[in-house]
C-alpha cells in the first residue's frame, strides 16, 4: 500500500495515499481498534449537511470567501451521493464528544475541495475553513439531530403508517366478527375480531403521535454555541443563518437552540425521543404476542387467525411452521429496550459544560430506529397482510364460553 504523509499540532502521520483523510482521522483508526460499530452513515449525512450549510452562512456573513465556500458545497454534496465513502467509518468507541468524526469530515472535505479547486494558493484548511465558526461540541450534536429527525420522519414513520393501515383494513373487514374476549389469558366477554384488532390501530395512532411530539424538541439545533456554549469565534447571527440554512437543504425545520449551554452538555431531547421508540416497542412486542398467540396451533393451540407460512420451522418435525416473523419483531424489542438503558446513561453523563458520551448515545439511537422501521415493514410484508380469520373456530370457541352469560 501507498502512503503520504500528513501533518496535525501533533506531528507527523502516515496515511494510506488513496484516502482523502488526514493525521486525526488516522490516528482515530490507529488508537481506537475497539470492536466493530462504526460512525453510522446517517451521522456521516448529517455532518455533510451542516458543513454545506455552514460554508454558505460562513459566506453570507462574510467569514469566508467565495471559491472555498462553493468547493466546500461541492464536496459535501459528493459525500451525500455517496461518492466518497470510503473515506468515513471511525469506532464509534472514541472520543465522548466525537471529535474525531468532527475532523475525519473535516478533513475529507478539505482534501476534496482542494482538489476541486487546484489552486495552491487558496487552500482550504480542515479547521480554519471546513470548521470555521464550529467546534466538535456544538457540530456533534448538531449532527445526531439531523439525523434523529431525518431518520424519525423518513424511515420509521413511514414504515409506522404502513403496518398501521394494513392492521386498520383488517379491522374494518372482521368488525362483525364476533369472538370470544380474553382477560389474564381466561376466557372474557365477547368482543369482535375487529375491535380486538382496532385496539392494535390505535397503539401504533397513538404511537406515531408521541413520536411526532418528540420531534419538535429535536429540531433545535447546538450550531453556534460552539467549545462551550458562548458562541467564541462564530460571527454574529451565524446561529441563526445555519440553522436557516440546514432547513433549506433538508427540507425540514430547524432552528437554533434558545440556550446553547444546555444543548451542549444536555441530551435529554434524545432520551424523550428514544422514550417515544421505546413506547412503540412495547406496543409492537403486544401485537406480535397477541398474534402468535391467537396463531397458535394449528390443532391445540387457539387457532382463530391463520397467518403466512413462509418457511420450514424445523429440521426435525415435518411441516411445522412458525411465527417467525413475530418472533423477529420480539427480539427487535429486546434490542430496542436495551438500547433505551444505554441511551438513558449515556445522557446522564454531561459534566459541567459538554456531554462526553454523545457516539455511543446516538448510535444506540440510530440503531433502534432503523430496527423498528425495518421490523415493522417486515412484519407487515410477510405478515400482517396475510392474516386470516378462522371463522368456524371463532364460532367453536365463542359459542361455548361460559363467560356469554355475563
Amino acid at each position: 500500500m501507498d502512503y503520504r504523509i500528513e501533518k496535525d499540532s501533533m506531528g507527523e502521520v502516515r496515511v494510506p495515499a488513496d484516502k482523502l483523510y488526514g493525521a486525526q482521522s488516522q490516528r482515530s483508526i490507529d488508537n481506537f481498534r475497539i470492536g466493530w460499530e462504526k460512525m453510522p452513515e446517517e451521522i456521516i449525512a448529517a455532518f455533510a449537511v451542516l458543513k454545506k450549510a455552514s460554508a454558505l452562512a460562513n459566506l453570507k456573513l462574510g467569514a469566508l470567501d467565495e471559491p472555498r465556500a462553493m468547493a466546500i458545497a461541492k464536496a459535501a454534496d459528493e459525500v451525500l451521493e455517496g461518492k466518497l465513502s470510503g473515506n468515513f467509518g471511525l469506532s464509534v468507541w472514541q472520543t465522548g464528544s466525537g471529535t474525531q468524526s468532527n475532523m475525519n469530515v473535516n478533513e475529507v472535505l478539505a482534501n476534496r475541495a482542494n482538489q476541486i479547486l487546484d489552486d495552491p494558493d487558496r487552500k482550504v484548511h480542515p479547521n480554519n475553513h471546513v470548521n470555521k465558526s464550529q467546534s466538535s461540541n456544538d457540530t456533534f450534536p448538531a449532527a445526531m439531530h439531523i439525523a434523529a429527525v431525518t431518520e424519525l420522519e423518513d424511515r420509521l414513520l413511514p414504515a409506522l403508517e404502513k403496518l398501521k393501515k394494513t392492521l386498520a383494513g383488517k379491522s374494518e373487514r372482521t368488525m362483525h366478527l364476533v369472538k370470544t374476549g380474553r382477560t389474564h389469558l381466561q376466557d372474557a366477554t365477547p368482543l369482535t375480531l375487529g375491535q380486538e384488532i382496532s385496539g392494535w390501530v390505535r397503539m401504533l395512532e397513538r404511537d406515531g403521535e408521541m413520536i411526532r411530539t418528540s420531534l419538535e424538541y429535536l429540531r433545535d439545533l447546538a450550531l453556534g454555541g460552539t467549545a462551550v456554549g458562548t458562541g467564541l469565534n462564530a460571527p454574529e447571527g451565524f446561529d441563526v443563518e445555519v440553522a436557516a440554512q440546514i432547513s433549506k437543504l433538508t427540507g425540514k425545520t430547524f432552528r437554533t437552540a434558545p440556550n446553547k449551554f444546555h444543548s451542549l452538555t444536555s441530551k435529554d431531547e434524545l432520551v424523550f425521543a428514544h422514550g417515544a421508540l421505546k413506547a412503540l416497542a412495547a406496543d409492537l412486542l403486544k401485537v406480535v404476542n397477541d398474534v402468535r398467540w391467537l396463531a397458535s396451533g394449528p390443532r391445540c393451540g387457539i387457532g382463530e387467525i391463520r397467518i403466512p407460512e413462509n418457511e420450514p420451522g424445523s429440521s426435525i418435525m415435518p411441516g411445522k411452521v412458525n411465527p417467525t416473523q413475530c418472533e423477529a419483531v420480539s427480539m427487535v424489542v429486546a434490542q430496542v429496550m436495551g438500547n433505551d438503558v444505554t441511551v438513558g446513561f449515556a445522557a446522564s453523563q454531561g459534566n459541567f459544560e459538554l456531554n462526553v458520551y454523545m457516539p455511543v448515545l446516538i448510535y444506540n439511537f440510530l440503531q433502534s430506529t432503523r430496527l423498528l422501521a425495518d421490523a415493522m415493514v417486515s412484519f407487515n410484508d410477510h405478515c400482517a397482510v396475510g392474516i386470516e380469520a378462522d371463522e368456524q373456530r371463532i364460532t367453536e370457541f365463542v359459542t361455548k364460553s361460559l363467560m356469554n352469560v355475563t
